[in-house]
């Protein structure tokens, strides 16, 4: 049974932890709670299932060395399982405190049907039903996507913290699933600046050893992204995991992780999935036999490319352009890598991607973008016209795109600068390079991060998708692929963001709420008050559009009078393909045909689209 959700993330600037777990009431902060939306058949029995099974969970943790609980109820109506964990360091009394703050959280939810709620140091959750209760082999994160909560302080030392946390992190990782209690806590030292780096990671204690870990990969995963910052954590249903500069429990509470970094090292798949940043064995193994030709032999001809078609640039042609890869010269930045503007020859200019394979996801950004677009050929996505490398520097070389980045346009500095000829031209060409990657390329590649940011223009403001980094391929014969979720919030579709079911209908509703972007020019995640309160864009134009005004939806830049039973006409096409179920999106040919036929297109029946709640960051 799948249950919908709605979820508050409160964060907190820094961690204020002191030197000692003593006095512990600062991991006793709520991080995140998710209060279920399908209502209790009776709210009196629910809430006595609910107080029995609760007490239950308490009375077990009251115990001395009980960090993990487990307790039902089932009178009347309304089955009540729940599940509590506490984070080993703690004392009983230090245990039971977070727990009965956990408890405080989840009473502000109403007579629903499940919650969660995440701390520091304790974890509850309770449903109405016992899929994540009693089967060990479940898969914990239903219901909410995985979610990293990062700091906001780099460290001074950034190159060895860098690898300090990783190492660090690496350890936990194929530590923690072998571990009789799934817990791991481990230190090590920043070389640098003498500083110490503390980390855990805990699955729930009853799933099973392959469920512990692929929820602690895709836990390292998530909390890659968060360094070189000092500290972050990332949540999931199954597991958690966290790392600090700052203490957060006892020198004397570590784990000695050495007896299960050795063991069956050879037989662990896992291990290899997680240290690669979720990159299959296979693709891992590809992705270095190529980095290791290209180590070898930094001027290769052309001819000789493993790469058909693509280019080997030489490095140090590509750092003489670019000024040795100056600020002057750079167009764009990323979360593993930049981007510059490079003159070839006195004439051509490209832009040079540059990526740092020490960051564990750049090394699957740099291997999905030379797979996937290598032989892609289209008016409407990015060209890559070739690479080179430098020891961990990988280089990507594109087209550069003179106007930069279509979110310029829409709220940046250029805002104002862009008709509606300009618009429905960008509204068409995206639709049309979705077309050739969904139906006429001889794979279908879902694109997984449809933004306005990654739509790039040309000198006559026409659109080229951008950035393959998160691409993937879906089989032919599949409705759709189950994968864990990376995109960005707020243009990501809700079955993928929440169950992690990714089809080319994601694309379809990435494209609607980018469309929304063009014609609004405002950002999907900006809040627009009305008589409903505080709304994003999506649920914003729905409203417009139930009470016929569309029209207020338009920027306000725009000059629209000429236009407007097209603008109309587009709106109702976004919101088309933002529908929920799946099913009732169209296609990315049907947009096509759609936009082509004028105001003569008349939509089918549509429902109020599924709505997610954004993550806030409260500071």
């Amino acid at each position: 049974m799948e249950a919908s959700v709605v979820v508050v993330i409160i964060l907190m600037n820094a961690f204020a932890f002191g030197s000692s777990q003593s006095n512990n009431q600062n991991g006793n902060t709520v991080i995140r709670l998710s209060c279920g939306s399908n209502p209790a058949m009776s709210s009196s029995s629910f809430f006595s299932n609910l107080n029995s099974t609760i007490d239950q969970l308490r009375s077990q943790l009251s115990n001395n060395g009980v960090y993990f609980a487990r307790a039902q109820n089932s009178r009347n109506q309304d089955s009540v399982y729940g599940l509590a964990q506490c984070r080993n360091y703690l004392s009983v009394s230090q245990c039971v405190a977070c727990f009965d703050v956990a408890v405080s959280a989840v009473q502000t939810c109403p007579a629903v049907n499940g919650a969660n709620v995440f701390l520091d140091n304790c974890f509850l959750r309770y449903e109405n039903f016992d899929e994540f209760y009693s089967n060990p082999q479940t898969i914990m994160d239903v219901g909410v996507a995985p979610t990293a909560i990062c700091g906001n302080q780099s460290s001074s030392e950034p190159s060895t913290f860098n690898t300090t946390v990783q190492e660090l992190l690496s350890g936990v990782m194929a530590a923690t699933p072998r571990t009789s209690d799934f817990y791991v806590a481990s230190t090590r030292q920043d070389s640098s600046s003498n500083a110490t780096v503390y980390a855990i990671a805990q699955c729930v204690l009853n799933t099973s050893q392959d469920v512990c870990q692929n929820c602690i990969n895709t836990a390292y995963n998530n909390l890659y992204t968060c360094i070189p910052l000092t500290q972050g954590r990332t949540i999931d249903l199954g597991c958690y995991m966290r790392y600090s500069e700052t203490p957060f429990f006892r020198d004397n509470q570590t784990t000695n992780i050495i007896p299960f970094l050795n063991e069956g090292s050879s037989s662990k798949p896992g291990m290899i999935a997680g240290i690669s940043a979720g990159v299959t064995a296979f693709f891992l193994i590809l992705a270095l036999s190529l980095w290791y030709k290209l180590r070898k032999k930094p001027e290769i001809n052309e001819d000789a490319s493993p790469l058909q078609g693509l280019k080997n640039y030489k490095y140090t042609d590509l750092q003489s352009a670019t000024h040795n890869f100056s600020k002057e010269y750079r167009i764009g930045k990323g979360g593993y890598g930049e981007v510059f503007k490079a003159v070839l020859d006195n004439e051509n200019a490209v832009a040079v991607k540059k990526l740092y394979v020490e960051y564990g996801k750049a090394k699957m950004e740099f291997d999905n973008e030379i797979n996937l677009i290598s032989n892609v050929r289209h008016r409407n996505l990015m060209q890559l016209l070739g690479w080179s490398s430098n020891g961990s520097e990988l280089l990507l070389v594109l087209e550069y795109m003179p106007q930069g980045s279509l979110d310029q346009f829409l709220w940046g500095e250029k805002r104002g600068t862009l008709n509606w000829r300009h618009r429905f031209d960008i509204i068409f060409g995206i639709a049309k390079g979705l077309v050739h990657l969904h139906e006429e390329f001889h794979v279908k590649i879902v694109h997984r991060d449809i933004k306005s940011s990654n739509v790039l223009l040309d000198n006559d403001f026409q659109p080229k998708i951008a950035d393959f980094g998160l691409a993937r391929f879906q089989p032919g014969d599949e409705s759709h692929v189950s994968t864990r979720f990376a995109g960005t919030l707020g243009y990501t579709a809700p079955e993928y963001a929440t169950f992690g079911r990714l089809s080319e209908k994601v694309d379809t509703y990435s494209f609607g709420i980018v469309v929304l972007e063009i014609i609004s020019g405002q950002k999907c995640t900006d809040v627009n008050s009305d008589e409903q309160g505080d709304t994003y864009l999506l649920e914003h134009a729905w409203t417009l559009y139930e009470e016929g005004l569309h029209m207020n939806l338009i920027d306000e830049t725009l000059d629209s009078k000429e236009h407007k039973e097209d603008i109309m006409k587009i709106i109702e096409i976004a919101l088309l393909c933002t529908q929920s179920p799946v099913s009732s999106r169209p296609t990315m040919s049907e947009v096509v045909l759609m936009l082509s036929v004028g105001p003569s297109f008349r939509p089918k029946p549509m429902t109020k689209p599924t709505l997610i709640e954004t993550e806030r960051r409260i500071k």
